[in-house]
């Protein structure tokens, strides 16, 4: 039987870690002091819907465009472990899913690294699909490591990406949507998309958690401004 007493303990040492962490922590969006994430700022991670193309042509619909509050929310997310971060931009990537995922449509993540996954302790889209509702399908995995894509263009993206996925799984014409957290030019998820339709797979869609805006024209892709709006 467990001692109550030690059990009453064990909740005052929580509470005062929990309470501690709060006040350590800051805003990612405002740097507001003690708090994971403001009220304003968790307004502004709203699903604000965007449709990108890839340099092969797949449209992909991403529920926020990587800048200012949810740029900074992401980084914070992947770069400095605030898994909690992953909940309110769960709810935004639930929003573009849920045009697309149903009971007989599987969601798949892009491979994380063996090397992120060592660095970080979880596989970011994975994560970002749980935290939308849904239960992630792990049929891709890394087949070999590749270079940081940060400072590639396009062609040098597409280069990299090329045979760094495999399939886990067989499809057998399983409909599935394949999700990432964030889309530059869109190489890795042509790369991806293309090794499930060689498994047998059928890629209804691609969905991603933020698109990064255009630079200077020189971006893979293009935007519907008919159909999509940016914040």
């Amino acid at each position: 039987m467990t001692d109550p007493t030690v059990s009453a303990s064990g909740i005052r040492v929580l509470g005062r870690e929990a309470l501690a962490l709060l006040l350590s922590a800051t805003c990612p969006g405002c740097d507001e002091p003690g708090t994971l994430l403001c009220d304003p700022c968790r307004g502004r991670l709203q699903a604000s819907p965007v449709d990108v193309r890839t340099p092969q042509g797949r449209v992909v619909r991403a529920a926020l465009t990587y800048e200012g509050v949810a740029a900074r929310c992401i980084r914070r997310m992947k770069d400095d472990g605030e898994t909690l971060l992953a909940r309110p931009l769960g709810v935004a990537l639930a929003v573009v899913l849920s045009s697309f995922a149903g009971s007989a449509v599987s969601v798949v993540p892009v491979p994380t690294s063996g090397e992120a996954f060592r660095r970080r302790g979880y596989r970011v889209p994975e994560l970002l699909i749980r935290r939308a509702g849904v239960r992630p399908l792990r049929a891709l995995s890394a087949a070999r490591a590749r270079r940081d894509q940060r400072g590639l263009d396009a062609s040098a993206r597409a280069r990299n990406a090329e045979g760094s996925v495999r399939a886990r799984l067989r499809g057998a014409g399983v409909s599935v949507v394949l999700v990432d957290d964030v889309i530059t030019t869109g190489a890795t998820l042509d790369e991806a998309s293309l090794v499930l339709d060689r498994a047998g797979f059928d890629v209804v869609a691609a969905v991603a958690l933020a698109a990064t805006p255009l630079h200077g024209g020189h971006g893979a892709f293009t935007r519907d401004s008919s159909e999509t709006r940016r914040k």
